[in-house]
């Protein structure tokens, strides 16, 4: 199996590094191929520019997102940096995304990469979204860490349901473009446990991917179920 792990945290050091490196090790030590894209280390650029588009625009007087990513991606001319990207995805049997939570969501330079990376015609294009997405056939997940206790992410909790708050990344991301979702891994404020606490944390990360296969992924709701 090929593993690519995106990795967006400023802090190599820091425990999304740690957690990054556990799969890393694991993975290879379970015989699998891993690719990491450590987007701090390489600098990602975030934003959508002009400059992702390498070919005659499709319209140069206009700037409309969709259409020229779906016309770059037809010519396969996109930036270096997206192309290099897009085809770790393609190789990839699994996508790991590790980050910290910050607001509620992604590290800005984690979104911006699924923004460039997962671009109309390459994730999706119309017609073939969801169940039919442009990269079915592939596995996600989400491992992550937050800044506040466990107890705050339930379903009562002041913060919301963690699995609400992960819903805009499972469905409308993942699931989006096709693939299968795997439950997440929560590392819930590392920055308040004991070294012994973040030392279990990362053997629970370890037994996670260890047992992968024997995990279902999460439901969802397939097209039929919905109306025109």
């Amino acid at each position: 199996m090929n593993v690519l792990i995106v990795f967006a945290h400023p802090a190599p050091r820091s425990f999304n590094g740690a957690l990054k490196d556990v799969a890393h090790d694991c993975m290879q030590a379970l015989g699998h191929s891993v690719e990491v894209s450590d987007l701090y280390a390489m600098r990602f650029f975030p934003a959508v520019t002009e400059a992702d588009f390498v070919c005659e625009r499709a319209n140069p007087d206009a700037l409309n997102v969709g259409v020229e990513q779906q016309h770059a991606h037809e010519r396969q001319a996109f930036a270096p940096e997206i192309l290099l990207e897009q085809q770790k995805v393609l190789r990839a049997d699994l996508v790991i995304l590790q980050f910290p939570m910050w607001w509620f969501g992604m590290p800005s330079i984690l979104k911006g990469w699924v923004d460039r990376v997962f671009a109309r015609g390459f994730a999706y294009i119309r017609g073939r979204m969801y169940d039919t997405g442009m990269l079915k056939g592939r596995r996600a997940m989400l491992s992550l860490t937050t800044g506040n206790p466990g107890s705050l992410y339930a379903p009562d909790g002041v913060n919301g349901d963690i699995d609400h708050i992960l819903w805009p990344i499972h469905n409308g991301i993942f699931r989006y473009a096709g693939f299968d979702v795997l439950p997440p891994h929560v590392a819930y404020a590392p920055g308040m446990t004991s070294p012994a606490e973040r030392a279990a944390t990362l053997n629970a990360y370890r037994s996670h991917l260890q047992t992968l296969d024997q995990r279902p992924p999460l439901f969802f709701h397939p097209d039929s179920d919905f109306g025109p």
